[in-house]
């Protein structure tokens, strides 16, 4: 059986928040959020079977744009996961666009709760625009999920401004996640009194399934032969819409139980069975004959001062093949940065050359685009 597919515009997240509840409850089409107001006969298919209730479209950071299904088991089975890691319900503050799963993941939180979201005014996360939307809240226990580039602005904002940071400070949790946060953005954040949460999951395992590493709900970590990163558990989506082939790749079984293979190398703490996330299995490159892993190197050069936003990606050497490249806003001196990635791993692994941009190419979601920065570095 089958079930309309309605293309439902972000421009109002409350009629987002309406829809995604018939959604859930059956008594409505499943939805698919988007912006821009696109016509959605020629950009999205009529009908899904009857069990998806949300389709999330995401392009990732390196891989071309797909379509996750998610039935209403797995988004309620979500909220229901990250209400009880929390320890109960509360009041939302929706500053995260709904079309990513993080945003839709605010509002079925909400739903589950029985409480309204609040929604920050459109436009770049600051200082004002989070005040007048806390202050419209109600609820005593306050929740929120960021990426780390918003939480870096409002660090950047509260460590100067001290409403906001009382503001803040007041929230029972707040989540962070789409990316690896910088472990100094963190701790500038707890400076602050701000309870954060690092969260870990995808798309397709309906958000956030891992927080601080260890799974929440009834989701399940393991690592494969190749120290591959598998989350199983009842928020796993069904499918990509329209892609056998893709699905197949992406989602195994093993003895009788179905998994999402991700793309991050992790390893499992044996005493605690705390999950740590290296990186991307795709991210080493050979330079000179030996292995570096990029995403190592990243969180080396971004726990430096004043780079917390750095990318390093692969660069062309005549010599050596492949070099780490870091890419930022900021004007650091290359020896410097050398240095501190050098006294923590291999000489190999010492950035090649910086490459100073006035913006970091960013997708939709607020992650870095990697593809774009590779070409800034690769042209």
């Amino acid at each position: 059986m089958t079930r309309p597919l309605a293309v439902v515009d972000t421009a109002d997240p409350l009629a987002c928040l309406a829809a995604l509840r018939d959604a859930l409850e059956g008594v409505g089409p499943a939805v698919l959020f988007r912006g821009g107001g696109v016509n959605p006969v020629h950009t999205a298919p009529l009908e899904v079977e009857k069990r998806i209730a949300l389709v999330v479209e995401t392009s990732g950071t390196t891989g071309r744009p797909k379509r996750v299904a998610l039935s209403a088991d797995a988004v309620l089975a979500s909220a229901a996961a990250t209400e009880s890691a929390l320890e109960g319900p509360g009041q939302w503050l929706l500053a995260l666009p709904v079309q990513y799963i993080a945003g839709s993941n605010v509002l079925a939180r909400s739903l589950a709760a029985g409480s309204e979201p609040v929604v920050v005014a459109p436009g770049r996360l600051s200082r004002d625009r989070v005040l007048a939307a806390i202050a419209a809240m109600e609820h005593p226990r306050r929740f929120t999920a960021l990426v780390p580039a918003q939480l870096g602005r409002l660090v950047d904002e509260a460590e100067a401004d001290d409403d906001l940071r009382r503001a803040l400070g007041g929230f029972e949790r707040i989540l962070v996640g789409g990316q690896a946060t910088p472990a100094p953005l963190i701790e500038r954040a707890t400076a602050l009194g701000w309870r954060l949460t690092r969260t870990y999951g995808s798309s397709e395992t309906c958000g956030g399934v891992v927080y601080d590493g260890r799974p929440i709900g009834q989701a399940e970590v393991r690592l494969s032969a190749d120290g591959r990163i598998e989350l199983g558990g009842p928020t796993l989506a069904e499918y990509y819409l329209g892609d056998p082939e893709r699905t197949a790749a992406a989602f195994v079984e093993h003895d009788g139980q179905r998994w999402y293979r991700t793309d991050d190398a992790g390893e499992i703490d044996e005493q605690t069975g705390v999950l740590r996330v290296l990186g991307r299995l795709d991210d080493t490159i050979v330079t000179g004959g030996l292995k570096v892993r990029l995403g190592d190197v990243e969180r080396m050069v971004r726990e430096q001062p004043g780079l917390a936003d750095a990318v390093v990606v692969a660069g062309h050497h005549p010599e050596w093949g492949e070099v780490p490249v870091v890419v930022t806003t900021q004007r650091p001196e290359l020896d410097t940065v050398r240095r501190a990635v050098g006294a923590r791993l291999a000489p190999e692994a010492r950035p090649d050359r910086i490459v100073t941009v006035d913006a970091l190419p960013l997708l939709p979601s607020g992650k870095p685009d990697r593809l774009a920065i590779s070409r800034l570095v690769n042209p």
